[in-house]
């Protein structure tokens, strides 16, 4: 669009570092470190829980592991457990004593990096750094014109990675859906796993449903990789492992499949997705005790297998509406329940992940804003190092929507805003430019070398969100916000190609049956 000024203002352009050259300027894209908000940001100002409140649930925590303990490990688990400390007791359940919690916590692996392909986009999990990102197991793609649910598939999956991949306030893609057209569930996992790192090359998350399949996707892993030990050097994929059946329980296939991750390298969440008042128990923070204290096991688990294994510590509990039992991942207790799970990953020092994001609502319409919003919002502010499921989950997890993730890539940017907080510096609050203005000035900032200077770097703007004048809107066709992400995520795909080398992806394919284009 024409710029009035440079008509209406000639002698300003004409003049050298003129209107024309800034204008030009501010649409130059920022480096990394100018832009108002990026990856990794220390958030940590929300702070739910008092000192004692935390400090009142690690001892909850720690007792329900010496008194209570958890049932259902492998035969492998209970060697490497008991070898290290633990104590089976004649109830078969494994018991922690507090000492070898206390042991494990200080060997645990502090201020790791979670590998991507492309080294932009590692992710430093240290302190309050925050990043968020996607994962689930959504069964169904949501069409929010025909408002039909369908069966997710490879092609929906690969297609989410490519938009997260275009997507800049989204930092990593953990798998979205299950592909439902992939009937045989290793090449289910297979194509999971070609699928993400087909579409980004941002840091992939992935499940398997079998320990039987790691070693297929691992082969896999090499290949993109360039070899063992290419892999080895910098993972670029972590395993989404819930290792605990809440209450209290211990997954034990998924137990194998941690076992075996963890020594050829991967990244581990360690996953517990307790439900309150379901398989949780229904007060907020006897909700946050649970989910701690089978994360303090997954984390003696981890450390009797390899000590220093790079873990996420993942207190993912949900919500339950207590009328129906229905699960409730955009409400206010949610919300609650995330924050406080990231204070007490500050208090253990350990890196840590939850669920943030979820709407209950079928659609990308105001519900899901506000579940989003508040959800993403405080999980930032609470310091969360790795907010899942942070975008497109509709249906309490069971829908997907790509158009979702396009709406989504501006929520998350003004929620990166506000972890960002207010700068107050010196030059912030210096009075020169309130003296120029003020003191035989124009009597306003619109054109005044720091608001020009700032624009960019201090405030951020939506993609798709919408703030024309209603004059404006009226005379650019009353365009609706559903329709402006479709033509965004339309745009997207059609010049976002495969991230891996044709070669390799001609490998890949002559070995394993891929089901997406």
């Amino acid at each position: 669009m024409t710029d009035i000024g440079e008509i209406c203002e000639p002698s300003r352009a004409r003049r050298a570092g003129g209107r024309g050259a800034r204008v030009a300027l501010r649409a130059a894209p920022l480096s990394d470190e100018m832009r108002p908000v990026r990856p990794g940001m220390p958030g940590g100002q929300y702070r739910p829980l008092t000192d004692a409140a935390v400090a009142q649930i690690h001892e909850s925590a720690l007792q329900a592991l010496e008194e209570i303990g958890l049932s259902q490990a492998p035969p492998s688990g209970v060697k490497l457990l008991t070898e290290a400390g633990a104590v089976q007791g004649d109830d078969g359940r494994i018991r922690f004593p507090r000492a070898l919690v206390e042991d494990m916590l200080a060997v645990a692996a502090r201020n790791i990096t979670l590998h991507a392909r492309d080294p932009k986009h590692d992710l430093h999990l240290s302190g309050t750094n925050v990043h968020f990102g996607t994962a689930g197991a959504a069964v169904h793609i949501v069409d929010p014109i025909s408002l039909d649910y369908r069966e997710s598939t490879a092609q929906d999956l690969y297609d989410a990675a490519r938009l997260v991949d275009n997507l800049d306030n989204i930092h990593f893609y953990q798998r979205t859906m299950v592909c439902r057209d992939v009937v045989d569930n290793q090449e289910m996992d297979l194509n999971t796993l070609y699928g993400c790192l087909s579409g980004t090359t941002k840091h992939v998350g992935t499940s398997f449903s079998d320990p039987s399949h790691v070693a297929a996707c691992f082969d896999m892993l090499y290949t993109v990789a360039g070899g063992e030990e290419k892999w080895l050097e910098r993972p670029f994929v972590s395993n989404s492992n819930c290792f605990v059946v809440p209450p209290m329980k211990f997954a034990e296939e998924s137990c194998i499949t941690m076992e075996d991750c963890i020594r050829r390298g991967m990244p581990m969440l360690l996953l517990s997705a307790g439900q309150a008042g379901a398989t949780s128990p229904a007060p907020i923070a006897l909700t946050i005790v649970q989910a701690v204290a089978e994360c303090l096991a997954g984390v003696v688990y981890a450390n009797a297998i390899k000590k220093g294994a790079p873990c996420i510590f993942g207190t993912w509990p949900f919500v339950s509406d207590l009328r129906t039992g229905a699960m409730s991942g955009g409400s206010a207790e949610q919300a609650l329940l995330t924050a406080g799970c990231a204070q007490m990953h500050r208090f253990y020092d350990l890196p840590g992940g939850a669920a943030s994001g979820i709407s209950d609502s079928k659609l990308p319409d105001m519900q899901a804003g506000w579940e989003q919003g508040i959800t993403n919002a405080l999980a930032g502010l609470a310091g969360l190092n790795m907010c899942y499921e942070a975008v497109g989950m509709h249906a309490s997890l069971l829908g997907f929507c790509l158009e979702s993730l396009v709406l989504g890539d501006d929520l998350l940017g003004q929620a990166m805003r506000l972890v960002r907080g207010i700068d107050v510096t010196p030059d912030t609050t210096s009075l020169d430019a309130m003296r120029q203005v003020c003191l035989g000035g124009p009597g306003h900032y619109l054109g005044s070398d720091q608001t020009l200077k700032l624009m960019q770097t201090e405030y951020i703007y939506p993609n798709v969100g919408n703030r024309m004048s209603p004059k404006e809107w009226n005379e650019a066709g009353k365009p609706l916000l559903l329709d402006t992400a479709i033509a965004r995520k339309n745009a997207i795909l059609a010049r976002a190609g495969r991230r891996i080398d044709p070669e390799i992806d001609a490998i890949i394919r002559a070995k394993y049956n891929i089901y997406f284009s």
